[in-house]
């Protein structure tokens, strides 16, 4: 038996055309954190994903870790993302925004003023590189500055950040947000207690350092409803410097629990060995569904195949694709007709202009040629 990975679908309030989903990838297309025609394009020619999830996309300004990123907090941002939800809509798709805070995975050329940047404490991602400055002025990768820790009345201002910026989305017209749990990010940051060494209710056990992100979630949830909002979670990953710690499984049992009791739209799970990091263990994403049944997404080095086995056995409802999508902007039509995909170039991913964004053929353009 095959599922009908293809066809349309309803998973909890999500109306959608099919069960793959385009994953979010930052692309750093928006000089002043504005999107813009070319982002609408863009998302639309990828609209043949029954859902789409944007790239990362700043809850405010000391969010960003990564240079021409978007933003979603102020009303031009609103109102440029309003092209990009509407050209989506257009072609029957639903689109998500992905909300972000990069903690202290930043440097102080990304930081309003050159401050430092924030985290859960003061230490740094001292092997992880953020996309910046350097001393030069000359732009690329640079190693993450110190982070200074947040005071207690700063952690709950974040939490508010995450909210408007939900609020906003709404705003801007899209179908709901997706808060940034992953990939070393402030989320996962306070869940990681070699990186967080709180001694307040935002650290130490499990529970105290699940906090900010169930507090994250609940301001979202009151600002615009649990049927919109999602977040993407990266058990045992390893991006941003976080080292691996005993209580990886308890942790992410109990958040599957809390998330459970939210009825939140689904948790999205990505698999970093695509990334380069730690893969799940074996068995954990049929550990995690039994801890959780709710829609579950899962990323990461997906093909048709792993897709619709693990669909078909209950294990997840929707496939995550992330950079296939790049350099195949049918790819839903390519997976559907067994069509080769086109491999990406990954000195396009990143940058302003076009190329490498919205000048990809389809298939049917390339044997036409």
């Amino acid at each position: 038996m095959t599922t009908p990975i293809f066809e349309p679908a309803t998973i909890g309030s999500l109306q959608l055309k099919n069960r793959i989903a385009m994953a979010p990838m930052t692309r750093a297309r928006n000089a002043d954190g504005i999107p813009n025609g070319n982002n609408a394009l863009y998302y639309a020619q990828r609209s043949g994903a029954g859902l789409i999830i944007t790239e990362g996309t700043a809850i405010s300004g000391t969010a960003k870790g990564v240079l021409y990123i978007p933003g979603l907090y102020t009303a031009e941002q609103v109102e440029g993302w309003k092209k990009v939800t509407r050209a989506v809509h257009e072609n029957g798709s639903t689109i998500f925004s992905q909300l972000w805070h990069v903690g202290r995975v930043s440097h102080t050329s990304n930081q309003p003023g050159g401050i430092a940047p924030v985290g859960p404490s003061d230490i740094q991602a001292s092997s992880s590189f953020s996309w910046g400055y350097d001393e030069n002025g000359n732009e690329g990768f640079v190693i993450s500055s110190k982070p200074r820790a947040l005071l207690n009345d700063e952690v709950r201002q974040v939490v508010d950040d995450f909210a408007n910026a939900a609020k906003n989305a709404i705003e801007a017209g899209f179908d709901g947000v997706e808060l940034h749990g992953a990939n070393g990010y402030l989320i996962e940051q306070f869940l990681n207690p070699f990186v967080n060494n709180r001694t307040d209710e935002y650290g130490g056990s499990i529970e105290n350092r699940s906090r900010f992100l169930l507090e994250a979630v609940d301001a979202s949830i009151e600002a615009i409803g649990k049927d919109k909002v999602g977040i993407r979670l990266t058990p045992y990953g390893g991006l941003g410097d976080l080292p691996h710690y005993d209580e990886i499984e308890a942790t992410y049992q109990y958040l599957a629990k809390e998330l459970a009791k939210r009825d939140i739209v689904y948790i999205h799970i990505m698999d970093q060995q695509s990334k380069g990091s730690h893969a799940l263990p074996e068995g954990f994403i049929e550990r995690f569904r039994s801890w959780y049944d709710g829609v579950i997404i899962l990323a990461g080095s997906m093909d048709r195949n792993k897709s619709e086995r693990l669909i078909n056995a209950g294990t997840i409802d929707i496939a995550g694709f992330g950079e296939p999508f790049i350099s195949n902007p049918d790819l839903v039509e390519r997976l559907q007709n067994n069509w080769e995909l086109t491999p990406p170039d990954r000195n396009l991913h990143y940058g302003l202009g076009s190329h490498g964004y919205t000048d990809w053929e389809t298939y049917q353009q390339a044997v036409l040629v």
